[in-house]
């Protein structure tokens, strides 16, 4: 296997709907690969299925060449796997701060906040509220915060698991300007820290300016991968995805 992560043979069916049908995709390690396809392709399914919230029908999942017939979501710390949701998994009710240090927490659980204390993470949790320009919000409730913010807490509590490989599900819908570029700071930053960065993103302007290789899916199959350029150049790829 070329890549840190890898499906070989990977199907996920749904009452006979193929959502991720027979797909064998490799994505290297210390790259953003950008994941793109017409909506309803598998590109969350595919996600879904890496992280533990779906089993496969059939297939196998390789994380840095360990083979899985099933992830386990409680395993994902562990595999140094981290992921986003398009629609914020957050606590509502805890504060900002909090919220990240359940994603520091080895457990996840809030007890191991209690019983740890936050001042053992001080500094690290003040690092990324700093990267995620919420310091000043610290105390507030996840609720309160606006869609944006919400999402750039999204990414911290990601940030907070201190993974090699983060999954990151359309981090830019709907956001203000500022805030992609925000966000776009904190990928090229993982990027020089040679993480490995699996986008799904549906602006090809983005996808060109942040990802070395692209992977394009089609009805549940790989369509195409490879660079950019050379992707979005593909006639299929015109055909399945741009509309041309």
């Amino acid at each position: 296997m070329s890549g840190i992560l890898n499906t070989k043979n990977l199907s996920m069916h749904f009452m006979g709907v193929k959502a991720v049908d027979d797909l064998t995709v490799s994505f290297p390690a210390g790259l953003a690969t950008g994941l793109v396809g017409p909506n309803g392709c598998g590109k969350t399914t595919l996600f879904n299925l890496i992280s533990g919230v779906y089993d496969p029908t059939a297939g196998e999942i390789f994380i840095r060449d360990k083979g899985f017939t099933r992830i386990k979501c409680t395993k994902l710390r562990d595999l140094k796997i981290a992921r986003t949701f398009q629609d914020c998994r957050l606590i509502s009710q805890l504060s900002v701060e909090d919220n990240i240090m359940l994603a520091i927490s080895k457990t996840g659980t809030y007890d191991s906040i209690l019983e740890v204390g936050t001042e053992d993470y001080e500094e690290f949790l003040d690092h990324i509220l700093e990267t995620i320009s919420l310091s000043h919000k610290r105390h507030e409730l996840a609720e309160n915060l606006s869609y944006g913010q919400r999402k750039l807490l999204e990414i911290g509590r990601a940030l907070a698991s201190n993974a090699d490989i983060y999954l990151l599900d359309e981090p830019f819908s709907g956001l203000f300007p500022e805030i992609v570029e925000k966000i776009k700071s904190i990928i090229n930053d993982l990027k020089a820290k040679h993480k490995t960065i699996i986008l799904v993103e549906h602006n090809i302007a983005l996808i060109k300016e942040i990802c070395d290789n692209v992977v394009v899916m089609d009805a549940g199959k790989l369509l195409k991968q490879g660079k950019a350029e050379e992707v979005f150049a593909d006639e299929k790829v015109k055909h399945a995805y741009l509309g041309e």
